[in-house]
């Protein structure tokens, strides 16, 4: 991963630039920078009237999403990005946030409808299954009948286990309980990497010399954290797969 751009100097003093100005500076066309406007991944315009004036801000921002957008992201992804960003951050910061961040982003939100769910599941429709799964933040309404699958690879998992014969309503009780385990694991993991690494980084200023040090670390540590977490996993699953089947044995030993 190369490190991120930094923006270029600060111009004598901030221009004030139509939809059209802005896009003939950036190289982007009128349509993008309405369409973009209206996912959130700029800031609204400085009005005059009827007439939204941009500035330097905007400028860094669109030059951002088209580098983001030429590396590969999808504009569902820069707008996962950009909104889980402190609003006040600057472009340099930004960018180094986006790298950063994106080893760890789920794959691309899916749209589906609770019908075509229950299908893949084999089960019957059930709303209320729908609303634990919005409250539980995995999946968003669009409207009356589709909704955004955030993390497709854990649906994908979960509507496996409902093959299984678990009931839907069973798993995402289960389901809730481990997420707020892997949420602490999370945390331990994080708080490691902060303590031994990123806390002098930034302490130092971020130096551009060790960016992509920074960037190459943050990008090996999922895989090892993954295969980590997975082998004490399979350890643990084991000692309690022999304690549930011992007890099992003894039960029908006793009848």
């Amino acid at each position: 991963m190369s490190a991120p751009q930094i923006e270029p100097a600060n111009e004598p003093s901030d221009p004030q630039l139509t939809v059209d100005e802005l896009a003939a500076r950036v190289g982007v066309t009128v349509r993008n920078v309405r369409a973009y406007s209206a996912r959130g991944l700029l800031p609204p315009p400085r009005m005059v009237g009827r007439t939204g004036y941009y500035g330097r801000e905007h400028v860094a921002r669109l030059l951002l999403v088209r580098e983001m957008l030429a590396e590969g992201y999808s504009l569902a992804m820069i707008e996962r990005t950009l909104s889980s960003a402190p609003a006040t951050t600057s472009s340099a910061t930004l960018a180094l946030h986006r790298a950063l961040l994106a080893p760890w982003l789920p794959a691309e939100p899916e749209i589906t409808t609770g019908a075509e769910l229950a299908a893949r599941a084999g089960v019957p429709e059930q709303p209320d299954v729908i609303d634990q799964l919005v409250e539980m933040g995995l999946v968003e309404r669009l409207d009356d009948s589709r909704m955004r699958v955030l993390d497709p690879a854990l649906l994908t998992a979960g509507l496996q286990v409902v093959e299984l014969g678990v009931p839907p309503a069973a798993l995402i009780t289960a389901q809730a309980q481990v997420n707020a385990h892997v949420r602490e694991i999370a945390r331990i993991y994080v708080e490691m990497f902060v303590d031994t690494g990123w806390r002098e980084f930034v302490e130092a200023g971020a130096p551009r010399e060790r960016l992509d040090e920074i960037l190459a670390t943050v990008t090996r540590l999922q895989p090892v954290a993954a295969q980590a977490l997975l082998a004490a996993f399979r350890t643990e699953m084991a000692t309690e797969v022999e304690v549930a089947v011992e007890a099992a044995l003894s039960q029908l030993a006793e009848e």
